[in-house]
């Protein structure tokens, strides 16, 4: 989630300002860099494989049909001198017609793989969520943030999370 830099200034101000009410009272703040566990983690890598796995079949009639097109193509572009003017046209709109499909299925293709993918990511992002949670819970964090301009290395939990992630827990 993007955050304005005035909103992120504010909240860190506010930070600051609690801490000096709290005279000296430790503020533990973590870091989850939530790109590395898109990346990284074993549920998002099992659900990249699934999704390849569910979409092969689709990806393949793709590319036979996208096979279909160009040897059509190449078919029409050799013989274009032999043939009389009406099985050119047919064939022109054969290819017209074949060119469109392929487009069409191509479009529905991504729309379902892109679909797909974001409800895959956030049933990923809704256990990371459950996971820093009960992280910040049992380590007595009182704030950990997923974006930063800047963060110490020392307060980056990201770790901690894959790790958890790649248990199962």
């Amino acid at each position: 989630m993007k955050h304005s830099f005035p909103l992120v200034a504010s909240l860190m101000v506010m930070l600051a300002a609690a801490a000096a009410a709290a005279g000296a009272a430790d503020i533990k703040i973590g870091f989850v860099d939530v790109e590395r566990i898109r990346r990284e983690s074993a549920p998002a890598e099992r659900a990249s494989k699934q999704l390849e796995k569910e979409f092969a079949p689709r990806a393949q009639e793709l590319q036979r049909r996208e096979a279909q097109v160009k040897s059509l193509q190449g078919q029409l572009e050799k013989d274009v001198m032999t043939m009389s003017e009406g099985e050119r046209r047919s064939k022109e709109q054969e290819l017209s017609r074949m060119s469109v499909d392929l487009q069409r299925l191509q479009r529905e293709y991504r729309e379902d793989l892109n679909m797909r993918r974001n409800q895959e990511l956030a049933t990923l992002f809704e256990h990371a969520d459950r996971v820093i949670k009960q992280i910040a819970d049992a380590e007595n964090f009182d704030l950990i943030v997923q974006e930063a301009v800047f963060r110490s290395p020392r307060i980056d939990i990201t770790e901690r999370v894959l790790k958890v992630l790649s248990d199962g827990k």
